[in-house]
């Protein structure tokens, strides 16, 4: 095959993924826009272009706000609350008072003729009586140093008070100037001060008051929000429409209460909606690519899309009027968090609940409800104990109380507000209490359904299938035995190694129970299950390239076992991968002995694969390892156990069997502890019953018939020998 070829089969691949993703995208997208709108089609509908097309009759009393009277209403007293006035900076009006004196004493000083003086005054004072003016140039021209001061105390002080007052631009329009001056003079002033202080203070005043748009905003909300709204009830048997009225906006909201469909989706609408979806859509998408690669499979996928739609075909059924806070949000939290990931699970119902709100016009209580109970939901759920089913209706319990406290938080508030109906305050708090539990039992039902419509295995299945009863396992247990209690052996070790590193432990404690079930196809051909049966090694009657046969194979035969008893995928990548592309040394080394060297590669003596790629099946590839090497010691020190541990991780990192698992050396280094630790305690001393040991010796146990054979009284005796340290390779693989 050219090099051409495998490019444009890559690239034909490359284009099939990526379109498939598209069209998976585009679909859900579709589908989902379909469901939102069908609310539009799915009721009676009775309004054509604006028209009623028949007579309505209620069919029992309603309630209805007469929205545009009341914000008609609203408005009307708004603009009816004067502006809320603020003091602004008084220093530059007494700046301006303070420069309009020292220029009267700059001219009064000036060596010029009296009528330039004149001249000069009468343009800093613009006073429309001319003998008034006439009057003020006078004094300020032959009045003494102490008369003009003493006018220039009063006005300071007379402007001082009118200040604290204020001014207004409306007080200048309508020429209030000289009544609030007259109002706030000094005590003690003559009619003559009086007239040169007005005709001072009249040059330098400017408002001081000015309009706070907050605070008058503030004013004109309060009196919006104290109008009550103006309601009209429709009884019984009254026609809330007749045929070919126009229908105004409270006839669409009686109708509405009535559970007749009142909107009129066009084309417009249908692309926004789907433009929302599209977008939302993408942002939880992205979301995964960025922060969740580990669940970027369809599966994943698949089971959000579900979930969602099912939300909004629930949402879109409900009739008008009934209380949105009976939808299942809780449940779908449950599931996807179970499912995939409890900060997944949050994101993906934020968008969705932003696209609900859209799209079915929920209001923004329901939206804040359900956005604080998801987060309660996704912390709850990541505190969960898989090993007991009940903890879920414990988290219902738990979201009914959370959704109670926080629909009473919200309606006490709106009560403050608005006037809130007891009734319906009530109605919402027991919808959102029964809500929380039924979500909790829903969850508790539909779990192993998702799990076999979606395949995938949750915490739930894997607590299941640790279960000693499964057939698989009771199989294993009789007819392999010796593989069975290695195997639990090997999943103690998996699973506190997977607890200390941060790795799943539940699932590498099930993927440790299952990993050589393969053996069951052969299981005398393992050392383990040989002893137990007290069998001659049947590997002695074959060469080491057949005998390498069968042991190889029972990865392979794991897989077919694993898939007639149900098994979930994820578990065949403990049965494969445990040994990885690892050398069966042991039929190796016999095979060098008896071709040559020159004869045997490597290759030809390794397990099929492949490496292990998961935290989880690499912790198993060494578990395994660890565990039948130190078996296969006599009475092991703790030196010798850690030797072992070291010996067999090197041997892996240097044979590349690591090389695709995400494992750093710091999460090595601590599995290595962790085996040393659980092995210790599986080798502890026990002590010698002397009075057994004396019975055995002089043979005066009575045994009933001869149980023991010859051949097997000598293995026994080989086994006992000091430091005896059994090659594992040919039997335990």
């Amino acid at each position: 095959m050219d090099n051409s070829t495998i490019l444009t089969k890559v690239k034909d691949g490359l284009h099939a993924f990526f379109t498939s993703k598209i069209t998976a995208f585009f679909a859900f997208s579709i589908v989902f826009t379909a469901i939102i709108a069908s609310q539009n089609f799915f009721f009676q509908s009775i309004i054509e272009n604006g028209i009623s097309k028949k007579d309505v009759i209620a069919q029992k009393t309603l309630t209805v706000v007469d929205v545009k009277r009341t914000e008609q209403h609203k408005k009307e007293v708004s603009q009816k609350v004067d502006p809320v006035l603020t003091a602004a900076e008084d220093d530059f009006i007494k700046n301006n008072l303070d420069t309009l004196e020292n220029s009267i004493l700059q001219i009064r000083k000036k060596d010029v003729e009296p009528s330039v003086k004149t001249e000069e005054l009468s343009i800093l004072f613009d006073i429309p009586s001319a003998s008034t003016k006439d009057f003020v140039i006078n004094f300020f021209l032959k009045s003494d140093e102490h008369t003009l001061r003493e006018a220039f105390d009063k006005a300071n002080l007379t402007l001082s008070n009118v200040l604290r007052v204020g001014i207004s631009e409306k007080d200048f329009e309508n020429n209030n100037i000289d009544k609030i001056i007259a109002n706030n003079l000094v005590s003690n002033i003559s009619r003559r001060q009086i007239t040169i202080v007005n005709a001072l203070l009249e040059q330098v005043l400017v408002p001081n008051l000015v309009i706070d748009e907050f605070a008058t905003e503030i004013a004109r909300k309060n009196a919006e929000n104290s109008v009550k709204p103006y309601e009209i009830t429709f009884q019984k048997g009254d026609k809330i429409v007749f045929e070919g009225e126009p229908v105004t906006k409270l006839k669409r909201d009686a109708l509405r209460q009535a559970g007749y469909n009142v909107y009129e989706l066009n084309w417009q609408g249908l692309l926004a909606i789907f433009s929302l979806v599209v977008l939302a859509t993408f942002i939880y998408i992205s979301y995964m690519k960025f922060f969740a690669k580990q669940f970027l499979e369809p599966k994943y996928y698949a089971v959000t899309a579900f979930l969602s739609i099912l939300l909004a075909a629930s949402a879109v059924v409900m009739p008008t009027g009934f209380s949105p806070y009976v939808l299942p949000i809780p449940a779908v939290v449950i599931l996807l968090s179970i499912f995939i990931n409890p900060r997944v699970a949050f994101v993906a119902m934020s968008v969705l609940l932003a696209v609900l709100a859209v799209g079915v016009q929920y209001p923004a209580q329901f939206v804040i409800t359900f956005m604080l109970l998801s987060l309660i939901s996704m912390v709850a759920v990541s505190q969960i104990r898989y090993s007991r089913r009940f903890d879920l209706i414990k988290i219902g319990f738990m979201i009914s109380g959370a959704g109670l406290l926080i629909v009473l938080s919200i309606y006490v508030l709106e009560k403050c507000l608005i006037d809130v109906s007891n009734t319906l305050i009530v109605r919402d708090a027991a919808y959102i209490v029964v809500n929380g539990v039924v979500s909790s039992m829903l969850v508790f039902w539909t779990i192993p359904l998702f799990e076999g419509m979606f395949n995938i295995i949750t915490p739930y299945g894997l607590a299941e299938l640790a279960d000693h009863n499964q057939p698989l396992l009771k199989q294993l247990l009789r007819d392999a035995p010796g593989t069975y209690h290695h195997s639990l052996m090997v999943s103690n070790l998996c699973e506190a190694a997977a607890e200390a590193i941060g790795a799943n432990p539940i699932l590498a404690r099930v993927g440790a129970f299952y990993h050589d079930v393969g053996k069951l196809q052969r299981p005398l051909f393992f050392i383990e299950n040989q002893s137990y049966f007290g069998i001659d090694n049947p590997h002695k009657n074959h060469n080491p390239r057949v005998s390498k046969m069968l042991i190889t194979a029972h990865p392979k035969d794991g897989v077919e076992f694993a898939k007639k008893a149900g098994l979930p995928p994820i578990i065949n990548n403990f049965i494969l991968q445990h040994h990885g592309e690892g050398l069966v040394s042991y039929f190796y080394n016999e095979a060098v002995k008896e071709e040559g060297i020159e004869n045997v590669k490597e290759d030809q003596f390794r397990y099929p694969g492949p490496k292990p790629n998961m935290k989880e099946t690499a912790i198993l590839m060494l578990a395994d390892a660890v565990e039948s090497a130190v078996r296969a010691f006599k009475n092991p020190t703790s030196e010798d156990i850690e030797n072992i541990i070291d010996k067999i991780i090197v041997e892996r990192l240097n044979d590349g069997q690591l090389s695709d698992s995400p494992l750093t050396l710091h999460d090595i280094k601590v599995i290595a502890a962790t085996f040393s630790r659980i092995l210790r305690g599986m080798q502890h001393e026990r002590i010698k019953y002397q009075e057994l040991d004396e019975k055995l010796k002089n043979n005066k146990m009575n045994i009933p018939g001869k149980l023991l054979d010859e051949d097997l009284e000598n293995k026994i005796k080989q086994l006992e020998e000091p430091n005896n340290k059994k090659n594992i390779e040919g039997g335990n693989d």
